[in-house]
């Protein structure tokens, strides 16, 4: 089926819902990972003490601790999409999103009101995690349920382009604050400035998905099992395990090449924190910028074979790619194997959220992607980092490397119990 099926009208319509609908995903992920990109510089802020190291597990901790809200927010926000509607679930998710960015912005430091400032900080990003755990199902499933048949891939492969996005603005805005401001002046207060922005970026999306229309129709909504974790889980158990499966393996190894990469050029590979910031700014929009491709080469090859290409060349390559990062000292050399792990990681991100809400019948879909993301997500995505620095401790580095290898091992053998591409390119609305 091409997209010659659609009327212009509809075609720039379903266009403008894909742009409005990853707007806020690039806000809810830019707000995310300003936390993870400015930790170096407010850690001693919020948790005074003489090892950076100790400082750095403790905002990783709480970094780690709003992916563990994630599957809470998979659940309240996937049960709200199915029930209620994918558009009020997307704009109460950035509202929420808003209100925890502006919350970080304006916290007083332990200075001033000791460990209550820690403890808020807290707070503040188990809103957000609550927030992005609502987020990405809804928007997966929401831009699924838009994207044109036929180029479905292509279009949602969106939902990664603005997610890649937010860590990219993220990451840009503190290089520029690097370039304008000292060192002091960033631990002082400079760290505040992104989270600013991040909330004002949210008002913004708000505004843009107030426009958007709605794709659950009445009658799913009004199922008797509609947003029911007895509906998923009583007749869809064996999708949301599959589903499970492959996003634990693919949210370790992106997590592992995109936030968990800075830090280890720093750490491991002796990179000065500049470098490594370039190098992952320049990584990360290579990066952005392959997503539709994948998507395209997925319309093409099915969605099926690129999940299985991406389970294999991701336990093939994760050893060999960062033995070789470890003992990197170009930062142009550097770049190049960051962009090669990506390429591998492309396969599954261009098509994450379509491959997962095409599993689902629309009275689940939400719930079903939300949760079953958020887990996988919160249990692997969020402890990567804590993972990796806590076996670096130890003296055992090279145990992580064989641990993403066997997850990726494990999401290869789920990607088989997808079906063929022909049973379920009829889900369409």
């Amino acid at each position: 089926m091409t997209s010659s099926y659609y009327t212009g009208e509809e075609r720039s319509k379903r266009i403008f819902a894909i742009v409005g609908a990853s707007s806020g995903n690039l806000v809810e992920w830019f707000d995310f990972y300003v936390y993870a990109f400015c930790a170096i510089y407010f850690a001693p802020a919020f948790f005074p003490s003489d090892d950076p190291t100790v400082q750095l597990l403790n905002t990783a901790g709480v970094f780690a601790a709003g992916f563990l809200m994630r599957p809470i927010g998979g659940w309240i926000f996937g049960r709200l999409a199915d029930r209620h509607g994918r558009k009020n679930s997307l704009m109460i998710s950035v509202l929420m999103m808003c209100f925890g960015s502006l919350m970080i912005a304006c916290l007083p430091t332990y200075a001033s009101i000791g460990t209550w400032a820690p403890a808020l900080l807290l707070l503040a990003r188990l809103i957000q995690g609550l927030s992005v755990g609502g987020e990405y199902g809804t928007t997966a499933t929401y831009m699924s349920e838009v994207a044109l048949r036929g180029q479905r891939g292509f279009f949602a492969s969106f939902q990664y382009v603005t997610l890649i996005g937010g860590q990219l603005l993220a990451v840009l805005v503190v290089v520029v604050l690097q370039q304008v401001l000292t060192e002091d002046e960033l631990r002082a207060w400079g760290w505040r400035i992104p989270f600013v922005v991040g909330s004002i970026a949210a008002v913004i999306s708000l505004m843009l998905r107030r426009s958007l229309h709605e794709t659950s129709s009445a009658e799913t909504r009004q199922d008797k099992d509609a947003g029911s974790i007895r509906g998923l889980f009583g007749n869809h158990l064996a999708a949301f395990i599959t589903v499970l499966g492959y996003t634990a393996g693919g949210s370790l190894i992106f997590y592992t090449f995109t936030t968990y990469m800075q830090k280890y050029l720093v750490n491991t590979a002796g990179m000065t924190a500049k470098n490594a910031s370039y190098v992952m700014t320049g990584a990360l929009f290579l990066f952005m910028v392959l997503q539709p491709f994948f998507g395209m080469l997925s319309d093409r090859i099915g969605r099926r074979n690129s999940m299985l290409l991406f389970g294999a060349l991701g336990t093939l390559f994760t050893v060999p790619l960062l033995m070789a990062l470890k003992t990197v000292s170009s930062p142009f050399m550097a770049f190049v194997l960051v962009s090669l792990a990506l390429c591998i990681v492309s396969f599954y991100t261009s098509i994450s959220g379509l491959v997962k809400a095409e599993m689902f019948p629309p009275q689940v879909r939400a719930l079903g992607v939300g949760l079953a993301y958020a887990v996988a997500n919160a249990a692997f995505g969020g402890s990567a980092e804590y993972v990796a620095l806590g076996l670096k401790t130890l003296g055992m580095e090279n145990t992580f490397y064989w641990y993403v290898t066997a997850m990726m091992a494990i999401a290869f053998l789920f990607s088989l119990r997808l079906p063929k591409q022909a049973e379920y390119l009829h889900h369409d609305h």
